[in-house]
C-alpha cells in the first residue's frame, strides 16, 4: 500500500479572513485516502479551524525568539518532528517558513499567494525573491496576480494559476426571509448595499463609506437605502467615526465578524466592494454565487471573476462618486439587477468551483512523491 502524502499547510492564523476560509476548506476537502493533512498555525489557530480536527492534525507554533525570522531554528524542529512530504505556505509566512522548511529537509515547497497591496514595500520585494530560490511552485490566486509576482519570484517559470473556489451549494440565491432585516430595525422595501471583508486599509471601505454618503444625498426620495457591513479590522473606529461625520450613522449598520453570512447576505440588494487591491476575493464569489448583483472596484482579479458580461458593473478604485453612481444603477433598476445576478451564478459556478480548486492543489502534492527538492 502507496504510503500517504503529508502535506503541512503553514499559516500565521485561522481565525477570520478569505484566505483562512479558503486554507480551511482545502483542509476539509483533501483526499484522506492519498493525503495526510496537518495545519500548522503561527500564532494560533482561532475560527476556521472550529472542527478542523476531523480532517486534520492542528499544531500551534513553538515559542520562538525574535530573530527567527532570519534563523527559524525552533520552527524547523517542529517540522522535523512532523516530517511532511510537502510543506504548503500562505501569505505572510513565506520567508520564514521556507526557510525552516529548507532547514527541516521538507522534500516540497509551494507557497500560494492570495493578493498583495497595490503599493508594496521594496524590502517585501526583496525578501520574498530570495523566499521564491526555496519554493518549487508559487501559487497566484488570479493571472494579474501572476504578472504581478512574475517581476518577483526568481524563477517565474515556477508560478501556475490558481483560482479560489467557494461551495456553490453551501452559497446559492435563498429568498429574503426577513430575518435579518428585522435584526436590524429595516423594512422590507429597503435596498441594502451589502459588503463582507476586512476593515484593513487594503479594502478601501472609507471609499465605500463617502460613496454611500453620496448615494444617500442623491436620492433623497423613500425608500432610504441601507449599508451593511460584515467584518472587523484596525479601521473600524476610524470608519464608525466618519459615517458619524457623514451623518449617515443611522443608516450604516456595522456586524462584526459573522459566521451566518448565507442568512445575512440574502437580505442585499447589491454586494460591493471598493478595494483598492484584491486577489481572487472570496467573499465576492460567495456573494456572486449566492446570486447576488455586483458592484465592485476594477483590481486584481475582480475584472476576470466578473467576466465580460459584467464588466459594466467595475468601477475605478478610489473614486467614490463612480462607485456612488454605478450604485444607485444597479439599485434603480431591478430587471438588469436581477439579470446580471443570474450571470454571476453562472460565472461562478462555471469558472470558481470549490472542489476544481481542491484537485488543482492536489495534483501540485502528487509532484513530492519525485522527491524534487528545490535550491538551499
Amino acid at each position: 500500500m502507496t504510503r500517504k502524502i503529508r502535506v503541512v499547510h503553514i499559516v500565521n492564523n485561522l481565525h477570520y479572513g478569505g484566505m483562512e476560509r479558503v486554507i480551511a476548506e482545502i483542509t476539509r476537502r483533501t483526499d484522506r485516502s492519498e493525503f495526510e493533512t496537518h495545519v500548522l498555525g503561527l500564532q494560533f489557530i482561532g475560527h476556521f479551524g472550529e472542527g478542523l480536527e476531523e480532517f486534520a492534525t492542528l499544531h500551534v507554533a513553538d515559542p520562538m525568539p525574535r530573530w527567527s525570522m532570519l534563523y527559524p531554528s525552533t520552527l524547523a524542529r517542529q517540522l522535523a518532528r512532523i516530517a511532511p512530504d510537502v510543506v504548503h505556505m500562505h501569505s505572510g509566512v513565506w520567508y520564514k517558513a521556507v526557510t525552516a522548511a529548507a532547514m527541516a529537509g521538507v522534500p516540497y515547497r509551494i507557497f500560494t499567494d492570495h493578493g498583495r497591496e497595490a503599493a508594496e514595500p521594496w524590502l517585501h520585494r526583496v525578501v520574498d525573491k530570495r523566499a521564491s530560490r526555496r519554493t518549487d511552485v508559487v501559487v497566484c490566486v488570479s493571472a494579474e496576480l501572476r504578472d504581478r509576482v512574475a517581476t518577483i519570484v526568481h524563477d517565474p517559470s515556477r508560478i501556475r494559476v490558481i483560482h479560489n473556489g467557494v461551495d456553490t451549494q453551501h452559497y446559492s440565491p435563498r429568498c429574503d426571509d426577513g430575518d435579518f432585516r428585522r435584526e436590524i430595525g429595516v423594512d422590507a422595501n429597503t435596498p441594502i448595499v451589502g459588503s463582507v471583508g476586512r476593515l484593513e486599509p487594503v479594502k478601501g471601505y472609507r471609499v465605500m463609506v463617502e460613496a454611500f454618503a453620496r448615494l444617500l444625498n442623491a436620492s433623497p426620495d423613500s425608500p432610504r437605502p441601507a449599508f451593511v457591513l460584515v467584518g472587523d479590522g484596525r479601521e473600524r473606529a476610524a470608519l464608525e467615526s466618519a459615517t458619524a461625520a457623514l451623518g449617515i450613522s443611522d443608516a450604516v449598520h456595522f456586524m462584526g465578524w459573522r459566521s451566518d453570512i448565507e442568512r445575512i447576505s440574502r437580505a442585499f440588494t447589491v454586494f460591493s466592494m471598493s478595494s483598492h487591491s484584491e486577489g481572487t476575493s472570496v467573499s465576492l464569489l460567495e456573494a456572486m454565487s449566492a446570486g447576488l448583483c455586483p458592484v465592485v472596484t476594477n483590481v486584481g482579479g475582480n475584472a476576470a471573476v466578473l467576466g465580460a458580461e459584467l464588466a459594466h458593473r467595475l468601477v475605478p478604485a478610489a473614486d467614490p462618486d463612480a462607485l456612488a453612481n454605478a450604485l444607485s444603477h444597479a439599485l434603480g433598476n431591478r430587471e438588469a439587477r436581477e439579470r446580471d445576478s443570474a450571470i454571476a451564478r453562472a460565472r461562478v459556478m462555471a469558472d470558481f468551483d470549490l472542489d476544481s480548486m481542491v484537485r488543482q492543489y492536489e495534483a501540485l502534492y502528487r509532484n513530492a512523491r519525485a522527491d524534487k527538492r528545490p535550491q538551499q
